[in-house]
């Protein structure tokens, strides 16, 4: 399975996923020159577009996905929340599954203050077995046999709380990152209960720029399931 991150945190998320036979991507918090220019304008190759929730960072440029001529997928509460209409776009419940070519794509409930966030399990007929999740603080399921996560580890809970105590980060919005966002914390618990004997690489993304250490991440979650971790990116948030 071939990842690309194209944009990752709150200035915008859009990710390439690929096990060489079918592509697509994950959110379309990114404009779509951008995304021609990051794939080398090879979009045609492309067969759909998978989104998580109706913030900006992620469902901002989705009219231009579908006049681009994408596929783009929702859960219904997410596409009322964006108020969007099109040929193009397909809705997704939690849990049924969709073919794009080569690969099966299920979304799965996660939690974060939108209308119907979800994360996607993408699994291809060529083995592999990638976990999406991000903008949840936890992620309710396991799913065995995963050999790829891209998986938010946004921020460190005691890292934030000292630059709320210092008055660097107003209280309130540290209270709305904690209940919309995984930390270190929840994301290594998430780890140890879970199943990676097929685990092959981690891709860290969605870290926050002030509330989070990256190279701290990076070693923590090596440590706890002793595969290579990459670094996606980190933003604002």
């Amino acid at each position: 399975m071939h990842i690309q991150t194209i944009g990752s945190g709150s200035s915008g998320n859009c990710y390439m996923i690929s096990d060489d036979h079918t592509t697509i991507l994950l959110e379309a918090g990114i404009k779509f020159d951008k995304v021609q220019k990051a794939l080398n304008f090879k979009t045609r190759k492309v067969r759909g577009c998978f989104i998580t929730h109706e913030h900006g960072d992620h469902s901002k440029y989705t009219k231009d996905y579908l006049k681009a001529g994408l596929n783009c997928y929702m859960t219904p509460g997410t596409k009322d929340a964006l108020n969007l209409n099109h040929h193009r776009l397909f809705t997704l419940n939690y849990k049924q599954t969709t073919r794009i070519g080569s690969l099966v794509i299920m979304p799965y409930e996660t939690q974060h203050d939108v209308a119907e966030s979800c994360g996607y399990l993408i699994k291809s007929d060529h083995g592999s077995k990638l976990l999406f999740a991000t903008d949840t603080y936890y992620i309710k399921y396991k799913f065995p046999g995963v050999t790829h996560m891209l998986l938010e580890v946004n921020h460190d809970y005691n890292y934030m709380q000292g630059r709320v105590d210092s008055g660097a980060l107003h209280p309130a919005l540290a209270n709305r990152i904690m209940k919309s966002h995984l930390n270190l914390e929840n994301a290594i618990k998430y780890l140890q209960a879970s199943n990676l004997d097929q685990l092959r690489e981690i891709h860290l993304i969605h870290i926050s720029k002030d509330n989070g250490l990256r190279n701290h991440f990076k070693e923590e979650i090596q440590k706890v399931t002793g595969v290579p971790v990459k670094i996606a990116g980190a933003h604002k948030l």
